[in-house]
């Protein structure tokens, strides 16, 4: 039975604690079957659905109007249950959310009712395309750009590491609009937000991109892609803004998800260690394999303190809260690493078979600690905060 402990913390709600309960019932009932034989492109959009009719987008794309935003803590608690079930179940979930939420945060009215009614119900795929291929954490060096022209604008450029990429019904683009050659257009002031649909003219898939742990990722070319102004997101010069607004809401959750996959890998473990014999005796009764199995149960809490911690922070308080994010989602990822790789070590042999559940695990969680910022990106992040900090009870 999944540890549930972490829901007596105080950074939940009653809610948060029957949505957990719920949610993991579901996920440990539907999510293998329903992929099962499937490759990676059928098994993701018919997760997305079953998502959405079971009700478990409805937390994380939120309803027109509701311009709040996305109940963090709900996100992560999904994150972290899907993710410790299957990875692609996981991304599944996060990529809906995170090509919806900058529509719920700063899309206008007919923006919303058009695409997140459809997005929760699990009916459109949605995806989120910031990355190129000469800016990735340097989101500042975009050299997408979008040009008023008309009653629209035209886009020319590419986008790489697209999740969703090839079964999106739309995608979320950030462009450059801004003056290069102007210092108050320059870097991420110059930058803006768009929907653009799938079937948007002069917008092609140019290649899949195949990982260790299979997901839909591929790089999109835009070539004289031509869109309404309607599909434009909040202001130009917005683009920076609505970005770091998402991420700031989503890096938690990205800890959440490796939560997912280091409990999972403590549950497989455990069990190894309390049936495999060797020398006469359980592997559990051997002190080394005690030791590992405390080291990873220490970090798996002390990763959920953190992750909860910040999507608190982020629910109760509002505002940004880039620190807290950035400490969830350095500290979820590498300490997940570790205790997977653990659990690999327990395994033995058997742990680096193909298929098996550890071994799945040691190349679903290595991504986490890339995207959405790497955990090099996550340090300057927090050394800023913390540098800031000091110099500001300094004057």
């Amino acid at each position: 039975m999944p540890d549930r402990s972490y829901l007596a913390w105080p950074f939940f709600e009653e809610r948060h604690r029957a949505l957990a309960q719920e949610a993991d019932a579901w996920a440990r009932n539907e999510i293998a079957h329903a992929i099962a034989g499937l490759d990676t492109d059928a098994a993701c959009r018919r997760l997305v659905h079953r998502l959405g009719a079971a009700g478990w987008l409805a937390p994380v794309v939120p309803a027109p109007g509701k311009n709040a935003g996305i109940d963090v803590r709900s996100l992560c608690v999904l994150r972290d249950i899907c993710a410790r079930q299957d990875g692609l179940a996981d991304f599944a979930l996060a990529m809906q959310g995170l090509g919806s939420a900058p529509i719920a945060l700063f899309g206008s009215p007919a923006q919303q009712q058009a695409y997140l009614p459809a997005a929760a119900r699990g009916e459109q795929v949605a995806a989120f395309a910031l990355s190129e291929p000469q800016a990735g954490s340097d989101v500042a060096a975009m050299t997408t750009r979008a040009r008023a022209e008309g009653d629209g604008f035209v886009l020319d450029g590419t986008k790489t590491w697209i999740s969703n990429a090839g079964i999106a019904d739309h995608y979320i683009v950030f462009a450059r609009t801004g003056d290069p050659a102007d210092p108050d257009q320059a870097g991420s002031r110059g930058l803006s937000a768009f929907i653009v649909d799938a079937t948007a003219p002069g917008l092609t898939v140019t290649e899949r991109i195949p990982l260790i742990a299979p997901h839909p990722i591929g790089t999109l070319a835009f070539s004289a892609c031509r869109i309404g102004r309607d599909k434009l997101l909040g202001q130009p010069g917005q683009g920076f803004r609505i970005a770091m607004s998402t991420l700031d809401i989503f890096r938690p959750s990205v800890g959440a998800a490796a939560l997912g996959f280091a409990r999972r890998a403590l549950d497989e473990a455990l069990d190894r260690a309390s049936a495999r014999e060797a020398f006469g005796k359980k592997l559990a009764e051997f002190q080394l394999i005690q030791q590992k199995i405390a080291d990873m149960a220490v970090a798996i809490d002390a990763a959920a303190l953190l992750v909860y911690r910040a999507a608190w922070t982020k629910d109760t308080g509002g505002g940004r809260v880039t620190r807290e994010s950035a400490m969830a989602k350095l500290f979820a990822t590498e300490e997940a690493q570790l205790v997977i790789d653990q659990a690999v070590q327990i395994f033995g042999g058997l742990g680096v078979v193909s298929g098996v559940t550890v071994e799945r695990l040691y190349r679903d969680i290595r991504a986490l600690r890339i995207y959405e910022g790497t955990s090099e990106i996550q340090k300057l992040v927090i050394a800023g905060q913390v540098l800031g900090e000091h110099q500001a009870e300094a004057r």
